[in-house]
């Protein structure tokens, strides 16, 4: 049985990522910083006839880290491993945005997918060896290829996090390790814009409102796991994936979608 690290897998993208690897029989080691929530999620998944590890940990503590390394290295090979915990904090302009949330921003979305790689490369490589490949998945954002009004914080650590796949990419090349990006546009989670605005509802609400069917966290689990269970010697480099209401970060289409003429 392949083995696979989720991480920031206690709600949204990284949760529904980690129930459909365990329903397509993976066994599934889910990592994020809320025990609680990783308890509800394995309490699910029990009472589904799945299961899941759980490590609580969080991925801008170096000592949490190498505690998730050790864990895993007592159960073996690793065969793949999905960087998805990050955020988005705040929106404000350059001039007057919070320096403070643009380094969370860069430390967990960054240096938090740098420490998870660099202690899990070993076990990957062991993974390797066993299956012959693994793969390395990193959920970005179109926000790291695209700049708009607002995003700054936000798109200086999710380009960086684009580089940092590009580079390993090149890193690695000659061993059978894939390293995939998926780039998602407006997912509708029940956190993500809601952490942004500093648990502002009403703000965070409007974000979606009147988007016609807006990406759900289930449509980019189904990307992840299609990607990494595709034959061993296909690599998909980058997938941007959008609803089809947007056409950009900055265009989104609210109302109904009809054809023209």
């Amino acid at each position: 049985m392949k083995r696979v690290v989720v991480t920031g897998a206690s709600s949204g993208i990284g949760a529904a990522t980690a129930r459909l690897f365990a329903g397509h029989g993976w066994d599934v080691v889910g990592v994020a910083r809320r025990a609680d929530r990783l308890a509800e999620l394995a309490e699910q998944m029990t009472a589904q006839g799945t299961g899941i590890r759980t490590i609580a940990a969080d991925l801008t503590v170096q000592a949490d880290v190498d505690r998730v390394r050790d864990e895993l290295a007592a159960l073996g090979p690793v065969h793949g491993l999905v960087n998805n915990a990050g955020g988005a904090f705040g929106m404000g302009p350059i001039e007057t945005s919070d320096v403070e949330d643009w380094r969370a921003m860069y430390d967990i979305n960054v240096l938090g997918t740098q420490r998870m790689i660099a202690a899990l490369l070993p076990l990957l490589r062991d993974g390797a060896r066993d299956a012959g490949s693994a793969d390395i998945m990193t959920v970005t954002s179109i926000a790291g290829h695209i700049a708009y009004e607002g995003g700054a914080g936000y798109n200086a650590a999710k380009f960086a996090q684009h580089a940092l796949v590009a580079v390993l990419r090149l890193e690695l090349a000659g061993e059978p390790i894939r390293v995939l990006e998926i780039a998602p546009g407006m997912v509708k989670t029940e956190e993500f814009s809601l952490t942004r605005f500093k648990g502002d509802r009403a703000r965070a609400d409007a974000v979606y409102d009147n988007v016609p069917e807006p990406l759900l966290a289930e449509d980019i689990a189904e990307a992840i796991v299609h990607a990494m269970e595709l034959p061993a010697h296909v690599n998909l480099d980058l997938i941007t994936i959008k609803p089809v209401a947007q056409a950009a970060p900055h265009k989104v289409i609210r109302g109904e979608l009809t054809p023209k003429g």
